[in-house]
Protein backbone atom coordinates (compact mmCIF):
# COMPACT_ATOMS: atom_id res chain seq x y z
CA UNK A 1 0.00 0.00 0.00
CA UNK A 2 1.46 3.51 -1.12
CA UNK A 3 1.58 6.13 1.38
CA UNK A 4 -0.40 9.00 0.57
CA UNK A 5 1.54 12.31 1.67
CA UNK A 6 -0.67 15.01 2.88
CA UNK A 7 0.54 18.59 2.42
CA UNK A 8 -0.87 21.39 3.99
CA UNK A 9 -0.41 24.47 2.83
CA UNK A 10 -0.71 27.57 5.16
CA UNK A 11 0.06 30.87 4.32
CA UNK A 12 2.83 32.55 5.92
CA UNK A 13 1.09 35.28 6.97
CA UNK A 14 -1.95 33.39 8.56
CA UNK A 15 1.18 31.55 11.10
CA UNK A 16 2.78 34.40 11.68
CA UNK A 17 -0.66 35.82 12.98
CA UNK A 18 -1.19 33.04 14.91
CA UNK A 19 2.07 33.10 16.55
CA UNK A 20 1.72 36.77 17.18
CA UNK A 21 -1.80 36.23 18.74
CA UNK A 22 -0.51 33.71 21.04
CA UNK A 23 2.36 35.79 22.32
CA UNK A 24 -0.14 38.21 22.94
CA UNK A 25 -2.81 35.96 25.01
CA UNK A 26 0.16 34.73 26.58
CA UNK A 27 1.07 37.69 28.71
CA UNK A 28 -2.67 38.57 29.34
CA UNK A 29 -2.83 34.77 30.75
CA UNK A 30 0.03 35.12 32.94
CA UNK A 31 -1.18 38.37 34.48
CA UNK A 32 -4.95 36.85 34.91
CA UNK A 33 -3.32 33.79 36.82
CA UNK A 34 -1.09 36.03 38.39
CA UNK A 35 -3.92 38.48 39.75
CA UNK A 36 -6.10 35.33 40.66
CA UNK A 37 -3.57 34.13 42.35
CA UNK A 38 -2.58 37.17 44.76
CA UNK A 39 -6.11 36.94 45.13
CA UNK A 40 -6.11 33.57 46.47
CA UNK A 41 -3.68 34.46 48.49
CA UNK A 42 -5.05 37.37 50.15
CA UNK A 43 -7.94 35.89 50.49
CA UNK A 44 -6.32 32.77 52.14
CA UNK A 45 -4.79 35.07 54.28
CA UNK A 46 -7.69 37.03 55.18
CA UNK A 47 -9.49 33.83 56.64
CA UNK A 48 -6.54 32.75 58.22
CA UNK A 49 -6.38 35.71 60.46
CA UNK A 50 -10.58 35.42 61.22
CA UNK A 51 -9.52 32.10 62.38
CA UNK A 52 -6.85 33.31 64.63
CA UNK A 53 -9.03 35.86 65.55
CA UNK A 54 -12.05 33.82 66.77
CA UNK A 55 -10.29 31.11 68.37
CA UNK A 56 -8.45 34.12 70.42
CA UNK A 57 -11.59 35.30 71.50
CA UNK A 58 -13.14 31.53 72.31
CA UNK A 59 -10.19 31.56 74.57
CA UNK A 60 -10.59 34.71 76.04
CA UNK A 61 -14.17 34.00 76.66
CA UNK A 62 -13.70 30.46 78.06
CA UNK A 63 -11.34 31.64 80.30
CA UNK A 64 -13.72 34.87 81.26
CA UNK A 65 -16.04 32.34 81.77
CA UNK A 66 -14.42 30.48 84.90
CA UNK A 67 -13.48 33.46 86.50
CA UNK A 68 -16.75 34.96 86.05
CA UNK A 69 -17.79 31.30 87.98
CA UNK A 70 -15.57 30.89 90.45
CA UNK A 71 -16.49 34.66 91.83
CA UNK A 72 -19.70 33.43 91.39
CA UNK A 73 -19.38 31.09 94.04
CA UNK A 74 -17.26 32.40 96.35
CA UNK A 75 -19.68 35.65 96.21
CA UNK A 76 -22.61 33.08 96.58
CA UNK A 77 -20.67 31.08 99.52
CA UNK A 78 -19.83 34.63 101.31
CA UNK A 79 -23.13 35.23 101.45
CA UNK A 80 -24.66 32.20 103.27
CA UNK A 81 -21.49 32.40 105.77
CA UNK A 82 -22.90 36.10 106.74
CA UNK A 83 -25.90 34.96 107.74
CA UNK A 84 -24.63 32.15 109.83
CA UNK A 85 -22.24 34.57 111.75
CA UNK A 86 -24.52 35.75 114.44
CA UNK A 87 -25.69 32.38 114.90
CA UNK A 88 -22.11 31.29 115.91
CA UNK A 89 -21.87 34.73 117.80
CA UNK A 90 -24.66 33.40 120.02
CA UNK A 91 -22.42 30.25 120.31
CA UNK A 92 -19.26 32.01 121.56
CA UNK A 93 -21.62 34.52 124.07
CA UNK A 94 -22.90 31.16 125.83
CA UNK A 95 -19.43 29.69 125.98
CA UNK A 96 -18.36 32.74 127.77
CA UNK A 97 -21.34 33.34 129.71
CA UNK A 98 -21.06 33.00 133.36
CA UNK A 99 -23.14 30.09 135.35
CA UNK A 100 -26.79 30.77 135.08
CA UNK A 101 -29.81 28.42 135.70
CA UNK A 102 -30.57 25.96 133.51
CA UNK A 103 -33.90 27.69 132.11
CA UNK A 104 -31.53 30.49 130.66
CA UNK A 105 -29.35 28.36 129.08
CA UNK A 106 -32.46 26.27 127.59
CA UNK A 107 -33.52 29.61 126.31
CA UNK A 108 -30.41 30.62 124.96
CA UNK A 109 -30.10 27.18 123.09
CA UNK A 110 -33.91 27.30 121.88
CA UNK A 111 -33.39 31.00 120.86
CA UNK A 112 -30.38 29.95 118.82
CA UNK A 113 -31.48 26.76 117.41
CA UNK A 114 -34.53 29.12 116.00
CA UNK A 115 -32.13 31.19 114.56
CA UNK A 116 -30.48 28.70 112.71
CA UNK A 117 -33.58 27.14 110.95
CA UNK A 118 -34.63 31.00 110.05
CA UNK A 119 -31.33 30.51 108.17
CA UNK A 120 -31.82 27.53 106.85
CA UNK A 121 -35.63 28.83 105.80
CA UNK A 122 -33.71 32.28 104.41
CA UNK A 123 -31.91 29.75 101.52
CA UNK A 124 -34.61 27.79 101.11
CA UNK A 125 -33.52 24.45 102.74
CA UNK A 126 -36.37 22.16 104.15
CA UNK A 127 -36.27 19.61 106.19
CA UNK A 128 -38.55 16.03 105.88
CA UNK A 129 -39.01 13.23 108.11
CA UNK A 130 -41.65 13.01 110.35
CA UNK A 131 -42.99 10.37 111.95
CA UNK A 132 -46.32 9.39 110.49
CA UNK A 133 -45.03 9.98 106.81
CA UNK A 134 -45.13 7.47 104.07
CA UNK A 135 -41.52 6.14 103.32
CA UNK A 136 -40.28 7.21 100.42
CA UNK A 137 -36.88 5.66 99.89
CA UNK A 138 -35.63 8.40 97.33
CA UNK A 139 -35.25 10.43 100.40
CA UNK A 140 -35.78 8.41 103.36
CA UNK A 141 -33.40 5.76 104.63
CA UNK A 142 -34.42 2.97 107.11
CA UNK A 143 -32.26 1.69 108.83
CA UNK A 144 -34.46 0.03 111.25
CA UNK A 145 -37.33 -2.20 110.56
CA UNK A 146 -40.56 -3.05 113.09
CA UNK A 147 -43.40 -5.12 112.68
CA UNK A 148 -46.16 -2.90 114.97
CA UNK A 149 -50.00 -3.95 113.75
CA UNK A 150 -50.74 -0.03 114.97
CA UNK A 151 -49.10 1.34 111.94
CA UNK A 152 -49.54 0.72 108.30
CA UNK A 153 -47.02 -1.01 106.31
CA UNK A 154 -44.23 1.79 105.38
CA UNK A 155 -45.19 4.13 107.53
CA UNK A 156 -42.10 6.00 109.21
CA UNK A 157 -42.51 5.37 113.03
CA UNK A 158 -39.32 7.39 114.27
CA UNK A 159 -37.29 9.67 113.12
CA UNK A 160 -33.34 9.30 114.00
CA UNK A 161 -32.02 12.06 111.81
CA UNK A 162 -33.73 14.97 110.03
CA UNK A 163 -33.58 14.95 106.19
CA UNK A 164 -32.73 18.30 104.65
CA UNK A 165 -33.47 19.14 100.57
CA UNK A 166 -33.14 22.75 98.80
CA UNK A 167 -35.61 22.68 95.85
CA UNK A 168 -35.70 18.67 94.76
CA UNK A 169 -32.37 18.00 95.56
CA UNK A 170 -31.59 16.11 98.61
CA UNK A 171 -28.86 17.45 101.12
CA UNK A 172 -29.20 14.66 103.49
CA UNK A 173 -31.91 11.67 103.42
CA UNK A 174 -33.96 11.53 106.90
CA UNK A 175 -32.72 8.47 108.73
CA UNK A 176 -35.89 6.86 110.08
CA UNK A 177 -37.32 3.16 111.51
CA UNK A 178 -40.07 2.05 109.24
CA UNK A 179 -43.04 -0.31 110.55
CA UNK A 180 -43.85 -3.69 108.69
Amino acid sequence: MAKKKIDIETPDEEIDTQAEEKEQETPQAEEVEQTIEEKLVAELAAQKEAYLRLAAEYDNFRKRTAKEKEESFTSAKATVFEDFLPVLDNFDRALIAEASTVDDFKKGVEMTYTQFTDVFKKFGVETFGEAGEKFDPNIHNAVMHVDDESFEANVITDVFQKGYKINDRILRPAMVKVAN
